[in-house]
C-alpha cells in the first residue's frame, strides 16, 4: 500500500524539490497550487499527509486547516505546515487550528523528510 503525501504549495521550486525529497522516501506525492485546489483534492482522494503553505490563493492554509479538522472524512489526515510566516502567533495559530507540526521556511530537508516519515509512522501506531 503506497502511502500518500499532498503538497500544498504555489512555489514550483518548493513543490520540486519535495516531491523530489519525498518520492525518493518511496511515497506517492500530489500537488495543489491553491487553497480552493488543495480541498477539491483531498476531498476527492484524502491523503495520508498534507504539506500545507499558509499563504496560498483562494484559501489561505489557515482556512484549509479549519476545514480539514472540521469534515469528518478529512479529520485523520496529518497536517504539516511549511511557512515563511514564521512568527510565534502564526505558529500558534495554526497548531490550535490541529496542525500536526509546524516547520519555518527555508527549513532543512532533511526536517521535512523526518517531519513526515514520523508523523507516518505515528498513523500507524
Amino acid at each position: 500500500m503506497h502511502r500518500t503525501v499532498l503538497i500544498a504549495e504555489d512555489e514550483p521550486y518548493i513543490v520540486q524539490s519535495l516531491s523530489f525529497l519525498l518520492e525518493k522516501q518511496g511515497l506517492q506525492v500530489s500537488v495543489a497550487s491553491d487553497g480552493r485546489q488543495t480541498l477539491e483534492m483531498l476531498r476527492a482522494a484524502p491523503p495520508d499527509i498534507l504539506l500545507l503553505d499558509l499563504m496560498m490563493e483562494h484559501l489561505t492554509g489557515f482556512e484549509v486547516l479549519e476545514v480539514v479538522r472540521s469534515e469528518e472524512q478529512l479529520k485523520h489526515i496529518r497536517v504539516l505546515v511549511l511557512s515563511a510566516r514564521g512568527q510565534e502567533n502564526d505558529r500558534r495559530r495554526a497548531l490550535e487550528l490541529g496542525a500536526d507540526r509546524f516547520i519555518t521556511k527555508p527549513y532543512a530537508n532533511s526536517d521535512v523528510v523526518s517531519s513526515v516519515m514520523t508523523l507516518l509512522e505515528s498513523r500507524t501506531v
